[in-house]
């Protein structure tokens, strides 16, 4: 069948490398794409959310599905989209509709829904500019830190935990009354601090059965020791290994089944992967967020110990038939390791060669930022590219992404060298 990935990061270049094994696509096209993926697939410069261009692209070269990668697609309704057109109806989308995909787009709405299940969540309050003096006093009630979060999408960086009570109260007035994260701030999540260690958990959904793909822990901060402005991520583990089976089970039985029974009784059509962000508060976990779409480099982890054909496995949530499918995993431990443009998050130049690729042995490099441009790999984002490699443990599977790290280069180059450093 002939396949359309939507999306330009890491993840869709992992979804492409993984896409382009199976037997069962026959062309693969990726809609805008990257350097990397336009080794393995053919990139359409077409944006993910230009919904009358992809229709194009669909019918002219008759696609038979669609895997959207990025969260805004999603949250501006592209299923819902396919399935009320007449020509589009028959392709299958994997990803949410748009009312599912709230859970992701609203902050607001996923709490309600968390609350409404009884899936273990930290207690909460929302607030928008009228009434900015009560968020500042149920800032009062609670001990620091203090927890801010975006209401809409902030491309991962609308959440702030700050100790200082004052500091709290002056940063949810930028949010809501100078719309620091512009539209996403201006309803406001005000959450008490929950205290452990973070991992997330991958679900894959056709509506009624489900299937728990393996955990993963990223990186989110900039700096060493988790120091610094919050990024799109700097790196990933997998599997986690303080998450023990029983742990494993308390995440099943308490968080996926009330999320996937939850989807149904609310009637919100899902078909596609659940992202679970939890932590670990002493044995138990809590949800943090939940995300309508795989992570970002978590997938750069989980989708190269996957065994299964994962064009078989969309067919299935497209079918509802994944009670179907046994999951196979590689029992190793996968790592990958982010290199970023210097300055990133902040402000970063762009188009910097990117040198030492061919040298890579033993590790996948999976591009991110980057794109062909005069037969050149260059840099064009801030999260550049995604270096993952396999071991027998994390150590051994991370010392294998350093070593070929040191063969790659681009101007202003930076990396977190201390991925894994609290497990």
């Amino acid at each position: 069948m002939n396949i359309l990935i939507l999306g330009s990061g890491g993840r869709e270049h992992t979804f492409a490398w993984k896409i382009t094994q199976s037997p069962l696509c026959k062309s693969l096209y990726v809609a805008p794409g990257n350097s990397g993926t336009a080794q393995i697939a053919t990139n359409v410069n077409i944006s993910v959310t230009d919904f009358e261009a992809i229709k194009s692209l669909v019918l002219e070269k008759g696609i038979e599905m669609v895997v959207v990668g990025p969260e805004d697609p999603l949250v501006q309704g592209i299923h819902d989209y396919f399935l009320n057109d007449e020509a589009l109806k028959h392709i299958a989308v994997i990803g949410p509709e748009k009312a599912a995909a709230e859970l992701e787009g609203s902050k607001e709405f996923a709490k309600e829904f968390m609350y409404r299940h009884n899936i273990p969540t930290a207690a909460y309050q929302s607030f928008n500019a009228l009434n900015v003096e009560e968020g500042y006093a149920f800032l009062e009630t609670l001990s620091p830190p203090y927890v801010l979060k975006a209401d809409g999408l902030a491309a991962g960086k609308g959440v702030l935990i700050l100790n200082d009570l004052q500091e709290a109260k002056t940063e949810l007035k930028n949010m809501l009354v100078d719309a620091k994260f512009g539209d996403a701030s201006s309803k406001v999540v005000i959450e008490e601090f929950l205290d452990g260690i973070e991992l997330s958990c991958f679900v894959l959904t056709d509506g009624k059965n489900y299937k728990i793909l393996p955990t993963a822990k990223d990186y989110k901060r900039i700096g060493e020791g988790d120091t610094g402005l919050n990024t799109g991520g700097m790196g990933a583990v997998s599997p986690v290994p303080f998450a023990t089976s029983e742990f494993l089970n308390k995440i099943e039985e308490r968080i996926v089944k009330p999320t996937i029974s939850g989807l149904q009784k609310d009637n919100l059509p899902y078909k596609g992967f659940v992202f679970i962000g939890l932590i670990k508060v002493g044995d138990d976990p809590k949800v943090i967020e939940y995300n309508v779409r795989m992570g970002d480099p978590e997938t750069e982890v989980v989708l190269p110990r996957l065994k299964n054909d994962l064009v078989e496995i969309f067919q299935a949530i497209a079918n509802q038939t994944l009670d179907n499918i046994d999951i196979n995993i590689d029992e190793r431990t996968a790592t990958t390791v982010m290199l970023v443009s210097g300055g990133y998050p902040e402000a970063y130049g762009k188009g910097k060669e990117i040198s030492g690729l061919e040298a890579i042995t033993g590790s996948i490099p999976f591009h991110a930022g980057a794109k062909l441009e005069n037969g050149k790999i260059v840099t064009s984002g801030g999260r550049v590219m995604a270096i993952t490699s396999f071991g027998n443990d994390y150590e051994e599977a991370l010392k294998k992404s350093y070593q070929n790290i040191e063969k790659l280069h681009f101007d202003k180059m930076y990396y977190r060298k201390d991925i894994g450093f609290d497990l």
